[in-house]
């Protein structure tokens, strides 16, 4: 059987945007699955990966991996869904103890760029794979895009609930030029900032992104 490669214009998004499901839990097999699959496409790669090969690392059958996932793609898409997952409950830890709108946006930022591209599975595809998910953060129609502004805008309006960020500020606006700047840095590493050296990242941050939080 030929596995399937994974749809790049619909993958992350449906990953970001089910991101918060737990449909797994309670499934010891499904996670045992997860698990070995998080394994062998950190290893091999989706494309060179088989449910097989999945299904021999978890220690099932073939046909019990399929009873779980029905297809490949939905395997991958779970396992890339739990990553991103992960990364929402580590940005929300890594702000908690700023004690500004600003200050968040700040480590958030950074936040961002540092789960996803030292993620061992998500940042490892984006630089031995690209082709399976750097199209969908940049020509999917801008679907991907769409779905991680609507995440930042919702943080950024819960700001403006709290009073602080003014209401004059366009959110949706903000949220958008952000994640633009964010996704550039992700798809096209830059050769005058270390995006390993988190104070840069951070300085980039205080300089560019924050006074769009102040109204003109």
């Amino acid at each position: 059987m030929i596995a399937k490669t994974p749809d790049p214009d619909s993958l992350l998004e449906r990953a970001l945007t089910d991101a918060l499901e737990r449909a797994e839990e309670g499934d010891e097999i499904a996670l045992r699955l997860l698990d070995a699959a998080y394994e062998q496409f950190c290893r091999m790669g989706i494309r060179r990966s088989t449910m097989e090969d999945v299904a021999r690392r978890a220690g099932v059958s073939r046909i019990t991996a399929y009873r779980r996932f029905a297809t490949k793609d939905a395997l991958v898409e779970q396992v890339v869904r739990r990553e991103f997952r992960r990364y929402f409950d580590q940005f929300l830890i890594d702000i908690q103890d700023a004690e500004s709108a600003a200050d968040r946006v700040v480590l958030g930022f950074a936040s961002a760029l540092r789960a996803i591209r030292h993620n061992p599975l998500i940042g490892g595809l984006m630089t031995v794979e690209p082709d399976v998910l750097v199209p969908s953060m940049v020509s999917d129609g801008g679907h991907t895009l769409a779905t991680v502004q609507r995440f930042v805008a919702g943080q950024l309006r819960r700001e403006q609930h709290a009073g602080h960020v003014s209401e004059d500020v366009d959110v949706e606006l903000v949220a958008e030029l952000m994640t633009r700047v964010s996704a550039s840095f992700l798809v096209t590493p830059s050769h005058v900032i270390d995006l390993d050296d988190d104070e840069q990242v951070r300085e980039v941050a205080r300089r560019f992104l924050v006074p769009m939080l102040r109204p003109k």
